[in-house]
C-alpha cells in the first residue's frame, strides 16, 4: 500500500520531502509532479526499483530512461557538454525539455543507449520535483508516468493512488501538472535534432 503526500507545490514542505527522499534511498518508487506531466521516480543506481518500473509501464530493455536534475552543473556530471551547448542548455533551462547527451562515465550502463553511449536528462521547472532533487543530492532516475495502453500520463494524484497504490511506494500530490509531455531535443552531434515536439518551445532549437 503507497503512501500518500500532499506536499505543497509552492512552498513545498521540508519534513515531507525529506521523508520522500527517504523512501527513494530505501529502494523505492515514487510518482511525483514535473512541470510538464506526473512521472515515476527512483535511485539512480537502484536496479530493482528501475526493473519494477518497467513492469508497471511495461517496457521493455530498449526503453531509455530520463535523468532528472536538479541544475546544469549537475548535467554536466553526466553528460559531455561543450561550451556551445552549454549556453543552450542555460537558455532552457529550467524547463519541459530532456535533452539526448553523451554520456559520461558517471552513467550506469543500463541507463545509456547501447549504441550510441547517450542518455536523457533534464531540469524540471517544478518547485517540488527540485526540493526532491536538492534533498536526495543526486539525479533522479524517471520516466513519464503513461500506463500501458493509454495516450496521455496521469494527472490525477487521487487516481494514480488508485491505479498504482499497490505498485509505488509513495505517490505525491502536487495539484495538476498537465498532461503534455517534454520537448525531446538530441545534442549529440552537431547540429539540434528535435525528436519529439512537446511543452518545451522548438524556437532556440531551429536553424
Amino acid at each position: 500500500m503507497s503512501q500518500f503526500f500532499q506536499i505543497h507545490p509552492d512552498n513545498p514542505q521540508a519534513r515531507l520531502v525529506r521523508q520522500a527522499v527517504d523512501i527513494v534511498r530505501g529502494g523505492g518508487i515514487i510518482a511525483y509532479p514535473t512541470d510538464s506531466a506526473y512521472a515515476l521516480g527512483c535511485h539512480i543506481g537502484d536496479k530493482n526499483a528501475l526493473d519494477r518500473i518497467r513492469r508497471i509501464r511495461k517496457l521493455d530493455d530498449r526503453h531509455n530512461f530520463t535523468l532528472v536534475c536538479r541544475d546544469l552543473s549537475e548535467i554536466a556530471t553526466y553528460a559531455r557538454v561543450d561550451n556551445q551547448v552549454y549556453r543552450l542548455l542555460k537558455s532552457c533551462t529550467p524547463g519541459p525539455y530532456t535533452f539526448i547527451l553523451r554520456a559520461t562515465s558517471e552513467v550506469p550502463r543500463r541507463l545509456m543507449h547501447a549504441k550510441r553511449k547517450t542518455v536523457g536528462l533534464r531540469v524540471p521547472d517544478n518547485e517540488i520535483a527540485l526540493s526532491l532533487l536538492r534533498d536526495l543530492d543526486e539525479p533522479l532516475m524517471s520516466v513519464t508516468l503513461v500506463m500501458p495502453g493509454d495516450d496521455y500520463p496521469l494527472i490525477d494524484p487521487y487516481e494514480i493512488r488508485e491505479v498504482l497504490e499497490h505498485h509505488v511506494d509513495l505517490v505525491i500530490d502536487g495539484g495538476y501538472c498537465g498532461m503534455e509531455a517534454t520537448t525531446v531535443v538530441d545534442l549529440a552531434d552537431e547540429v539540434p535534432l528535435i525528436l519529439r515536439a512537446g511543452k518545451g518551445d522548438l524556437a532556440p532549437f531551429e536553424a
